[in-house]
């Protein structure tokens, strides 16, 4: 809808064509794949072996635009198509061109036309191929509609953002900056997210050292970079000098990607894309670096993410996605057994890959095939505190809901109080912050299956966290009907919505921990409770523990009498203490 097209765009396909009987449509994508569909919705890979009929030339009196290219139709004699920005056809040899796509001056199927085919068995079926995927008429041109909701042409080349409460936003070629609102099956456009940043911090180093540079990374006063022919350099003083960090004899190739450890900027890794070593390693500030290969297959490399604590590594290949262990916090010799994680899926490059940042959701991009989302294998092997609600690392609050991932625990005790366990598997188990805890650092002691386990827990007296599912849904819900509010059942101005959160401390009456709050007059929050929509206040009815639940509180607000349509941002504040942000969709009365 934002791009005013007919119906959801996809990456751009260089070609489309018919097989003999018109019963089956073939599409080349621009990335050289080639897909077929015999129901004009599913698709599936054609493989290599399946080659197009060469195009018809034509000859045209005159051009509808100075660069359009021509098109006979091989089953109507007489008839040329010219592809440009739109897609024209002429029945008098050019004479005349009526468009077939324009709609006040717009093409309602995108720009960049590349192919056209017309059915054999059906001289009114035409399909056409440009920037932003395929389209079909059955009319003659009259009307189109998409056939890209289940081609696999999504070129994403980044991960910006994983989930939270606005969806993973990507990079796509051809399209720029888009997101996945939770929720929602489509990705949409977001104006303004792109890479330009980090292009120009590029050229600007590129000036600085006298090499062309293809990769920055950064945290705190350290930066690294990589150059196209494998080279890499050091900066302490945020990119004002920089000193040669020599890689590993062999390194080859460009340096596509740096991964630096935001909290111990000393620890770097390299993706590289060259025929010499792919991953390399840095724990000293890029004086020495090894290099990681081991069994990885000798093939480009063009994403690297880890998890220093956890000793996890994950690398974004042209054979898919593989998963190592090293250690993260010396050059340790140990070599790395890298394990296939996308062997059973579609043999497909992949080209990011990425942690979220409590480093328990693993994204992958595969090109054409999109973004993939799964829990990250690491976790299993080691435990990890997060919030319940979003699952981030942000602290604690007295009465809130905290996850141990990664193991089942059976009792939680710190600083003498008892943490009760509210639900427990072996992947995951719940705990709530007793009431009465303080922080700012708790040491809690968890009993697992194989013993005791102590890990420090940051606890302050307000940390505010809106519900979210896996896929960044929020958890709101119509005040009125109790029906969740979500891009099919949206809000509405004056409506009130209820949002279940987590973190908002202690309430009046003092309530006892592990105990689901009452169904009747639930006690109140006591700090302030604020509600911002797209970043102006709006009205708070009530904020309380959640009936019915152990560890949840609900905000009540009302929303204002005039407000945009369609996507807006929402979050909480207690006391100066901000939520998460989400979405929430605002439709018409």
């Amino acid at each position: 809808m934002d791009l005013g097209l007919a119906s959801p765009a996809t990456g751009p396909v260089a070609q489309v064509w018919f097989g003999a009987d018109g019963a089956t449509l073939y599409a080349r994508t621009a990335s050289g794949k080639t897909f077929q569909t015999n129901d004009f919705e599913n698709w599936k890979d054609a493989g290599t072996a399946v080659r197009p009929a060469p195009p018809v030339p034509a000859t045209a009196v005159r051009l509808p635009e100075a660069s359009a290219s021509l098109v006979a139709s091989p089953f109507n004699p007489g008839v040329i198509f010219a592809l440009g920005s739109g897609l024209w056809r002429s029945e008098d040899e050019g004479h005349s061109w009526t468009s077939l796509t324009a709609y006040k001056s717009q093409s309602v199927v995108g720009p960049g036309q590349r192919s056209v085919a017309v059915s054999p068995a059906d001289p009114d079926q035409i399909v056409l191929a440009n920037d932003y995927g395929v389209w079909r008429s059955m009319d003659g041109g009259m009307t189109w509609s998409g056939l890209n909701q289940k081609l696999p042409n999504l070129a994403v080349r980044r991960i910006l953002s994983t989930g939270g409460g606005t969806g993973p936003r990507v990079i796509v070629a051809g399209l720029g900056g888009m997101q996945l609102a939770p929720g929602t099956t489509v990705w949409e456009p977001v104006p303004g997210l792109s890479l330009q940043n980090e292009a120009a911090l590029e050229r600007q180093y590129s000036v600085v050292v006298g090499a062309e540079i293809t990769a920055v990374a950064s945290a705190g006063d350290t930066v690294y970079i990589g150059s196209d022919a494998g080279r890499l350099w050091v900066s302490n003083d945020r990119g004002q000098t920089f000193q040669p960090a020599p890689p590993p004899a062999g390194t080859n190739g460009r340096v596509e990607r740096i991964f630096v450890d935001p909290t111990a900027p000393r620890v770097a890794l390299a993706a590289l894309s060259g025929s010499g070593p792919h991953v390399l390693r840095t724990t000293n500030n890029g004086a020495f670096w090894d290099v990681l290969d081991f069994n990885l297959p000798n093939a480009p490399t063009y994403a690297v993410t880890a998890d220093r604590a956890a000793g996890a590594v994950y690398v974004a290949t042209e054979k898919g996605v593989f998963y190592g262990r090293a250690d993260l916090n010396s050059p340790a010799t140990d070599p790395v057994n890298w394990q296939n994680l996308t062997e059973k899926w579609p043999a497909a490059r992949a080209t990011d890959v990425r942690l979220d940042p409590a480093g328990i959701q693993l994204y992958i991009a595969l090109d054409g095939y999109g973004v993939y989302a799964a829990a990250a294998p690491h976790v299993l092997h080691s435990l990890r505190l997060v919030n319940a609600a979003d699952f981030s690392t942000r602290p604690a609050a007295p009465g809130s809901l905290v996850s141990v991932i990664g193991g089942r625990i059976s009792a939680a005790t710190g600083s003498t109080l008892n943490y009760p366990v509210l639900a427990a598997s072996d992947a995951e188990s719940q705990i709530q912050v007793p009431f009465e805890a303080v922080g700012p650092n708790v040491a809690l002691d968890l009993k697992t299956p194989s013993g005791s386990v102590t890990m420090g827990l940051a606890v302050q007296p307000l940390s505010p966290a809106i519900l979210v599912s896996r896929d960044g849904t929020p958890a709101l819900f119509d005040a009125d009907t109790e029906m969740p509010v979500d891009a099919r059942n949206t809000a509405h101005s004056n409506g009130r919505i209820k949002i279940m959160l987590t973190g908002l401390g202690r309430v009046r009456p003092d309530w006892p921990t592990g105990m689901q709050a009452p169904m009747d007059n639930p006690p109140a929050v006591i700090a302030p409770v604020r509600a911002y929509l797209d970043g102006n206040p709006i009205p708070v009815v009530s904020a309380t523990l959640a009936s019915g639940y152990i560890g949840f509180y609900v905000v009540e607000i009302q929303l204002p009498a005039v407000n945009n349509l369609g996507t807006s941002e929402l979050y909480i504040s207690a006391d100066g203490h901000d939520s998460n942000k989400v979405q929430i969709v605002i439709g018409p009365e």
